[in-house]
């Protein structure tokens, strides 16, 4: 893919759905802190409703993929996580991205329509690394991908996001168990979309 098919987007462009404890830019990444207890999350298994994890959504063509990457390093505890929040409205909206869970880091999205469901797949190699997260609506529904700097596109899922209007996307980060989690964030991309599910897009 060439510079031409592929905007960055500036930190400064989004808007905060929930403002973390801290951000700054430093040079050309974004490092984040976010408030311990936040999250996202609606109703299942757990009966709690969370919608107050901070995410910096900006505008999202349904007709263009969007990437956020972020490094793993800081990624020590139990439920540290950030990664790409796809947001239709409060009861409709989708976060991916990696998440400590038993120790490992796993590639985890939670997919909620007034409910929330929660899949899992353990990247264990993957620790310590640059991890991107990618998402590509084909007709009523987005392609959810992710890689990292040593490791080839993986689609995590396939799940039913049918809205013509209104969407937006950006990173976002929760750290539900502790204080003093940062991330950070080293690209917002806005770049072509996917054109088959079973062809992985390229790596810049």
């Amino acid at each position: 893919m060439t510079e031409q098919n592929r905007t960055r987007i500036s930190w400064r462009e989004g808007a905060w759905l929930n403002p973390p404890q801290s951000s700054r830019e430093e040079g050309e990444w974004l490092k984040v802190v976010p408030d311990k207890g936040r999250d996202f999350w609606k109703k299942t298994l757990y009966g709690f409703e969370f919608e107050d994890g901070p995410a910096l959504l900006t505008d999202w063509d349904r007709d263009t993929a969007v990437e956020v990457s972020f490094q793993l390093g800081s990624f020590t505890e139990l439920y540290d996580q950030a990664g790409l929040l796809l947001y239709q409205g409060p009861a409709q909206w989708i976060k991916a991205g990696i998440e400590v869970n038993d120790g490992i880091p796993q590639l985890a999205v939670v997919v909620t329509n007034g409910y929330s469901d929660w899949s899992l797949a353990a990247v264990p190699e993957w620790a310590g690394e640059e991890v991107t997260l990618r998402a590509s609506i084909i007709k009523d529904a987005v392609i959810i991908r992710a890689r990292s700097v040593h490791h080839a596109w993986r689609t995590i899922r396939v799940a039913r996001f049918p809205y013509a209007s209104g969407n937006q996307a950006g990173p976002f980060t929760c750290s539900p168990t502790r204080e003093g989690f940062e991330v950070t964030f080293t690209r917002w991309d806005i770049t072509a979309p996917d054109q088959d599910l079973h062809i992985d897009p390229p790596i810049e």
